[in-house]
Order: C-alpha cells, then structure tokens, then sequence
C-alpha cells in the first residue's frame, strides 16, 4: 500500500477559523483555539470548507468497494474497462494483487497455493480477452473473472469534517484490517498538514464508550 498527500486547501486551519468567525463576526484571534472551540462544541460545518486529496495504490478491490461507502468524497479509478490486465501487458506476468495477512501468516504454502490461483485467474483473464477479440470490449467483459484481490489504484477527496467521520469508524479495530491501514496512515498525513483539526481524530473509544457496545473490542478508553 501506497498512501501519498496530493494536495491539499493551503493553509486548511486558517480557513477554517476564518470560516468559524465569520458565523459570528468575530474578530481575528488564535486559530487553534478557535477549532478547538469548534470540535469540543460539535459545530464543524466551518471544517468541511478544508478539503485533502489522496492517492492510493498497491490496494485490493475489496478495499475500493469499502471506501467508496463513504459518498461525500470525490473518487478517481483506475478503469478496469480501458486498462489492460493481460499477462502480455505485463511482460508475462500476473495482474497485481493483494495476499491477505492471515494467508500469509499460515506458511509459503499456502502463500504459493494462493499465487497459483491468481496465475489461474490470470490465465482466465487471457482467455477470454482473447476469445471476445482484444481491445477495450474484450476487457469490459473479462474482468468479470478478476478477484477481489486485484489490486487497484485511485484517487479520492474528502472535507476535513468526513475525514473525522472517516477515521471515526475506520481507525477503530473493528474494522477490515486493510481500510484500517488506509485510515491510519491518511490520518498520519493529515496530522501533519492540520494538527489542530485532527488533534482527536481517530476511533470513538479515544473520546467517549464505544459505539459498538457489547460488539466492541474490549479495549476501548471511554475517553481516557
């Protein structure tokens, strides 16, 4: 997984707080006190006016139809309809793929037992590209063989406000370990750029009980 800070509102906090002021014609003061305000007060509306935008690579298509749940963002793929996976665009190689951990944890067997499946699948893929005559026609409809574990890239915005709902659940441990990666890592880039706004970001347990009540992990803080 690649996870890289493509741009971002210049100066994210600072627009913020001059949103947040202008709500109640405030004079210029300390940004960082006034998002403060804002979080601890849950007026975060002046937060959705700071945008991020990310690019993600070296991620499955299982992790794609995660995060996509996720409507208020803006979202760029790569097309599986006019990229190719064909082992001859590959040198002879396999489409790229994601090993779950836990295959891999069983042992090379059974991490070998899963490559010999994708170079079925890839085989499949041939196939059918070939039988359906090339070109962007043929991909359209062999991709129907591709797993979940194919691997994809893209790139995805979000306002500061749905990155915090973002993190919210998929930081938390409950989630599918390769989001959860993801979140963690936007959310150490995001840090970076507006440590203010996402001083707290994160699961819930770090402010509060979990939501997930009995379903949770057992390790949430209750805001401690």
């Amino acid at each position: 997984m690649k996870v890289e800070l493509i741009a971002h509102t210049p100066d994210p906090e600072g627009v913020v707080a001059g949103a947040a002021r202008t709500c109640y014609m405030a004079p210029p003061g300390d940004d960082a006190k006034t998002i403060n305000g804002l979080v601890s007060r849950g007026h975060l509306s002046p937060i959705e006016h700071a945008s991020f935008t990310f690019k993600v690579s070296g991620v499955s298509r299982a992790l794609l139809a995660q995060i996509t749940r996720h409507r208020i963002a803006s979202y760029s793929v790569k097309s599986q309809r006019y990229v190719s996976e064909e082992s001859a665009a590959r040198g002879g190689g396999v489409f790229g793929y994601v090993v779950p951990p836990r295959i891999a944890a069983l042992g090379p067997e059974h991490v070998e037992e899963f490559h010999s499946q994708m170079r079925q699948i890839q085989g499949w893929y041939d196939h059918w590209v070939s039988v359906l005559g090339g070109g962007r026609d043929a991909y359209e409809d062999a991709r129907y063989v591709l797993p979940n574990a194919a691997e994809t890239e893209f790139v995805v915005t979000m306002n500061a406000r749905e990155l915090l709902h973002f993190f919210t659940l998929r930081c938390c441990s409950r989630a599918q370990w390769e989001i959860r990666a993801l979140a963690n890592e936007m959310l150490r880039l995001v840090k970076g750029t507006a440590p203010n706004i996402f001083a707290k970001a994160g699961p819930a347990c770090l402010r509060g009980p979990c939501p997930e009540g009995a379903g949770g992990c057992g390790k949430g803080g209750g805001g401690q």
